[in-house]
């Protein structure tokens, strides 16, 4: 299954959360829960004071493949972590709890995946259905985000997959408002991880959050992605503030920590977007790189953030 993709409706939550292992190599990963490839013992890793102004999570991705959900939970709250994306179930969402955290970005199962998204009529009725199921479910469980995709183009038009978009969006949006749910669309690289997937360019996604206006449809600002496809990072996000609900980490090219061993400045990204006051979170989404303690990654990646 590529790493974005959703599981088919029939495979039944807890069973995901019991059998779901760690990520492929090289890959951040999504979600978390399963059982890794070994433990995660606690660390001695020392803690500074946060600073606070940047709400951080994470991602399955950034314990390497170790440890289970509970002490996956442990260390990222005591590293001062606040949430956990992609974790979707109400068993996993009550270990969360036990450690502080929240489910900061629901990937509903049966909803748009990045082959398969929103850009599609055909796959309206399913969605909908879903996405009205998912956003009670967010809300009542208190998760800020719901995840979703435009899809591939398979031949389709940019400007027509924007329309279809738009169409299904204006469909839910009301919903959302209501419960105060996100609903977040992710913008992704076509070059490097997901050829062909059409929101793949910063202003494809803005025209259509434009068009949808509503302050509960936003965009998922991936920056490893933007980073490859557009570039000029900060002046996007400044820019397009408005229409970002939520941030993906992840160090270019390989998608490892977000350190000096890579091109990009998280310093000054997470400072530029703590002074836009923006008050949703920033969650890693990273691979540990080869020989690295993920917990010791993890610990870097916060204070760089932590603007």
């Amino acid at each position: 299954m590529r790493r974005r993709d959703f599981l088919p409706a029939m495979l039944a939550p807890v069973a995901l959360a019991q059998t779901q292992g760690p990520p492929p190599a090289g890959g951040s990963g999504r979600g978390g829960g399963g059982r890794g490839r070994g433990p995660l013992p606690p660390s001695d890793v020392k803690v500074a004071p946060r600073k606070g102004r940047i709400k951080q999570g994470v991602t399955g991705g950034v314990f390497g493949g170790l440890g289970t959900l509970d002490e996956q939970c442990r260390e990222a709250a005591r590293l001062g972590i606040r949430g956990y994306d992609l974790i979707n179930t109400p068993e996993q969402w009550a270990v969360l709890k036990k450690y502080g955290l929240i489910p900061t970005m629901y990937q509903p199962p049966a909803g748009a995946g990045i082959g398969n998204g929103l850009n599609r009529k055909e796959n309206h009725e399913k969605f909908e259905a879903v996405m009205h199921t998912v956003i009670d479910e967010a809300a009542a469980n208190g998760i800020p985000s719901i995840i979703t995709f435009s899809g591939t183009r398979k031949g389709m038009a940019d400007a027509e997959g924007a329309d279809n978009c738009v169409l299904f969006l204006n469909k839910v949006k009301a919903h959302a408002e209501d419960k105060g749910v996100n609903i977040c669309m992710e913008y992704l690289n076509s070059k490097v991880n997901h050829p062909d997937y059409m929101f793949d360019h910063i202003a494809w996604g803005v025209d259509v959050m434009k068009r949808v206006n509503s302050p509960r449809v936003k965009i998922l600002f991936d920056i490893y992605h933007a980073q490859i496809m557009d570039g000029d990072i900060v002046r996007n996000i400044r820019t397009n503030i408005q229409w970002l609900g939520h941030f993906h980490t992840g160090g270019n090219p390989g998608r490892h920590d977000i350190d000096e061993t890579q091109e990009l400045n998280y310093r000054f990204i997470a400072e530029a977007i703590a002074d836009l006051n923006f008050t949703g979170y920033i969650s890693h989404e990273y691979s540990p790189a080869m020989g690295h303690d993920p917990i010791a990654t993890l610990k870097k990646a916060i204070d760089i953030c932590d603007a």
